[in-house]
C-alpha cells in the first residue's frame, strides 16, 4: 500500500540500504535537494530509479526551485532564476509587466524540471513578510500587498502548469510574521484572527477560489495563538481544521512543512503521527536519514481514498507540457525586468 509520505534521499545515487527500504515502505513520492543533484543526467537517472521502485511512472518527484537563495538546481547546469521580491518590484511599476515576467520565469524554471523528471516544485512562497519578523522569508516573498502576492502567486502556478509541473504553495496560512527561523526554533504569532484573515490568510484563500490547476500546499510549523496556543499549525487540527480548509477554503493535497525541522518536538514517529491526525494529507521528510526515514513511514498511514482523490484531481487537472523557446524567453525576460532598473534606478 502507497504510504502518505514523501521522503528524501542521502546522496547523488541511492544506496542499497535505500533501494531496499524504498521498494518495501512504498513512500507516495521523493523530494530532491542540491546534495542529490550534480548533472542533467544524473538527475534524470535517479528520478527514472525512484519510479522504477515506486512502480508508479507519474509518483511525485519533489524539489525547491523558488529562484533566488532558494534553489536546488544552480549555474553551470541551470538558470540563477531571480528572487520573488524582485517581480513585485516590477508590479509594483508595470503590473502588467509584472505579471508577465512572473509567468515566464515559472514557465523556464518548469521547463528545467520537466526535462529532468521532477513534476512537483514547492514554489510559490505567499507568505507577507512584517517588519520585525524573522528574516528567512524575506525576498522569498513578492510582497507585503496581498492582492500583489495574490495576483503574482497565481501567475507563476499557472507558469509551471503551463510545463506540466505542479506549484505547491507555501507556507500556509502565513509564515510571514513568524518570530524566528522554523528550521531552528518554534516561532509564535500573537496576532488576532480578524487581522490574518485580512492578510496573511488572504493570498491562499485568493489562489485556493481559483479554478484547477489546483495546487497543493505546505504547512507552516508556526504556533497561531489566536487559534491553538498549544501546537504549530501543521501539528494542530484546529489551524488546519478551521483556517485552512474553512477559513481558506484549500481543498487540494496538503502536505507537512518538513518534519525534522527544529521548530518541532518528540520522536520523528509522533511527529508524523500527529501531523497525519491533524489533517495533512502527507508527511513530508527531508535530511534523507534511514533511522528517521524508517519512523515516518512507518507512522504515515497508506494512501487514504480522499487523499488519493485530491491526488488524482491535481495531477489530472495538468495539461500536456506546452514548453517554451528558453533562449527567446530568457531574452524577453531579461527586457521585462530591466524595466525595474530604468524606473526605480
Amino acid at each position: 500500500m502507497v504510504k502518505a509520505c514523501i521522503l528524501g534521499i542521502g546522496g547523488l545515487q541511492l544506496s542499497h540500504r535505500e533501494r531496499a527500504f524504498f521498494a518495501e515502505a512504498d513512500p507516495l513520492g521523493f523530494i530532491l535537494f542540491a546534495r542529490n543533484c550534480d548533472s542533467p543526467d544524473q538527475i534524470r537517472a535517479l528520478v527514472e530509479e525512484l519510479r522504477a521502485i515506486s512502480g508508479r511512472t507519474d509518483a511525485p518527484i519533489l524539489i525547491d526551485q523558488e529562484g533566488g537563495r532558494v534553489a536546488r538546481l544552480t549555474p553551470p547546469h541551470w538558470r540563477a532564476a531571480p528572487p520573488a521580491a524582485v517581480f513585485g518590484e516590477l508590479f509594483s511599476v508595470d503590473p502588467e509587466a509584472g505579471i508577465l515576467a512572473v509567468r515566464l520565469n515559472a514557465q523556464l524554471i518548469g521547463a528545467e524540471l520537466h526535462a529532468l523528471g521532477i513534476n512537483v516544485d514547492c514554489a510559490p512562497v505567499l507568505d507577507l513578510p512584517r517588519p520585525g519578523a524573522d528574516p528567512i522569508i524575506g525576498d522569498r516573498a513578492f510582497g507585503k500587498d496581498p492582492g500583489t502576492v495574490a495576483t503574482l502567486g497565481r501567475a507563476f502556478r499557472d507558469g509551471l502548469s503551463d510545463a506540466g509541473v505542479l506549484a505547491v504553495i507555501k507556507h500556509i496560512p502565513g509564515h510571514g510574521r513568524a518570530d524566528a527561523d522554523s528550521h531552528l526554533a518554534l516561532p509564535r504569532v500573537a496576532t488576532p484572527l480578524d487581522e490574518l484573515a485580512a492578510t496573511d490568510f488572504a493570498p491562499f484563500k485568493a489562489l485556493s477560489d481559483t479554478p484547477a490547476p489546483e495546487p497543493w500546499a505546505m504547512t507552516a510549523h508556526v504556533v497561531y495563538e489566536r487559534v491553538d496556543a498549544d501546537r504549530p499549525g501543521t501539528l494542530s487540527a484546529e489551524v488546519i481544521g478551521a483556517v485552512i480548509r474553512r477559513e481558506i477554503g484549500f481543498d487540494g493535497i496538503l502536505i507537512s512543512d518538513d518534519l525534522s525541522m527544529q521548530a518541532l518536538a518528540g520522536p520523528m514517529r509522533e511527529r508524523a503521527q500527529a501531523a497525519i491526525a491533524a489533517g495533512c494529507d502527507l508527511n513530508l521528510h527531508c535530511n534523507g536519514r534511514m533511522e528517521e526515514m524508517i519512523e515516518v513511514a512507518a507512522a504515515s498511514p497508506p494512501l487514504s481514498v480522499p487523499v488519493a482523490d485530491r491526488l488524482d484531481r491535481s495531477l489530472g487537472a495538468l495539461a500536456p507540457a506546452r514548453l517554451i523557446e528558453p533562449v527567446a524567453a530568457r531574452a524577453e525576460l531579461d527586457t521585462l525586468l530591466a524595466r525595474t532598473a530604468r524606473q526605480t534606478g
